[in-house]
């Protein structure tokens, strides 16, 4: 909302005072100098916007002048989160592209409830976000498939820990909408690491974003839109997270889909489960899709999917994990060719296009399915 406020700025008139002198200070006479005198004006309004936005899952509020410029929203965006202005990524403030530094908050036009993202590593933290995502559980090849076994499934599903576990993490779980939630559509899960993209040369550097995307990533978005809101749920940490989604072009583009909203490893906790190959009980995370569901119980295992490269990130949800090849070392020839989310995505629009119940479908075998599908129809513009 915008409130009038009255500051006051100073006035510099010229006056010649009688006794020729300013504040006790003589001046010599016959001077033809005029002596300076501060006088303030009068009052002059100026409307001032509260606006609120968010940073790394935490809410903000920032108060602008109408005569602020973009600069100044900049650098109030800096003082309170440490993000540079050089990486700031401000999403939802206006539409299309943000204006040039000179523009004015008067001119942006924004309504008094005014909300928006901001995205971007705050100064010191780029080492500690990379270092973190160099997490043993996201980098263990082994891996876990409780769907071929329905008494270890129910065990797992039911054990007593577990469901606390997930009752707690719905307690706290913390959304911040990137884009509202469409009646009638299902749901997707999706990762990122080794799913949409090879996350090693991404994070590092070593080659642009675009050689780093899994080929046909865009088309797979906009072919699945239609039919549902789609989450993005990584192990990484949220600031990290969100980077990569805005170097992949998956935030703040112009493209035929939007994400309704992304999770973080915070939402995820450690259970204990036993491969087939192993004899002793692993340690690993996992993401529980009842967290998700008792937020927004429109969704629920008849109208949700969860597409990962590890299995043993579905564990308390086999039946609506889709599990697909690990997309890696993406400068290779082979991984220029993959073929997953083209065929991925004839499945997922098969399924969100004709079939109501999920529950009545086994995911195990969906590439066989795909393979008999003719290539989904064209996104709407």
């Amino acid at each position: 909302m915008s409130t009038p406020s009255t500051p006051k700025r100073p006035r510099v008139d010229a006056r010649e005072l009688p006794d020729g002198s300013m504040n006790g200070n003589s001046v010599a006479a016959g001077s033809s100098f005029a002596v300076t005198q501060l006088v303030l004006d009068e009052p002059v309004a100026e409307n001032w916007t509260h606006l609120k936005f968010t940073h790394a899952g935490k809410e903000y509020a920032v108060e602008l002048a109408d005569s602020d410029r973009v600069f100044d929203l900049k650098e109030k965006l800096q003082t309170l989160t440490l993000v540079p202005f050089e990486r700031q990524k401000i999403l939802g403030l206006v539409k299309g592209k943000l204006p040039p530094d000179d523009v004015t908050i008067l001119d942006l036009k924004l309504p008094p409830t005014k909300k928006f993202q901001l995205i971007g590593t705050p100064e010191g933290q780029e080492l500690k976000e990379r270092s973190e995502m160099d997490m043993p559980d996201v980098f263990s090849d082994w891996d876990i498939d409780l769907s071929a076994n329905p008494v270890l499934e129910a065990a797992f599903a039911n054990d007593r820990r577990n469901v606390r576990k997930i009752r707690e993490a719905a307690a706290k779980l913390n959304i911040n909408m990137m884009s509202q939630l469409r009646p009638g559509k299902k749901l997707l899960v999706l990762d990122i690491d080794y799913t949409i993209v090879d996350t090693i040369p991404l994070t590092s550097g070593a080659l642009p974003p675009s050689e780093c995307a899994r080929p046909g990533l865009h088309d797979f978005m906009e072919a699945v839109y239609p039919y549902y809101d789609i989450v993005i749920w990584s192990q990484t940490s949220w600031i990290w997270l969100e980077t990569k989604l805005v170097e992949l072009g998956m935030v703040g583009s112009d493209r035929n889909y939007k994400i309704a909203f992304v999770l973080d490893k915070t939402s995820m906790f450690t259970v204990f489960s036993t491969p087939e190959s192993k004899t002793t009980k692993q340690k690993h995370s996992v993401k529980a899709l009842k967290i998700i569901w008792t937020r927004f119980p429109q969704f629920g295992p008849a109208n949700t999917v969860h597409v990962d490269d590890l299995g043993r990130n579905f564990a308390l949800n086999p039946g609506e994990g889709i599990k697909i090849h690990a997309f890696k070392d993406c400068h290779t020839t082979a991984s220029m060719q993959d073929t997953e989310l083209p065929r991925l995505g004839k499945y997922l629009v098969h399924l969100g296009a004709n079939v109501q119940d999920f529950r009545t479908v086994k995911h195990k075998d969906w590439r066989k399915t795909a393979d008999t599908l003719p290539p989904p129809p064209p996104p709407h513009p």
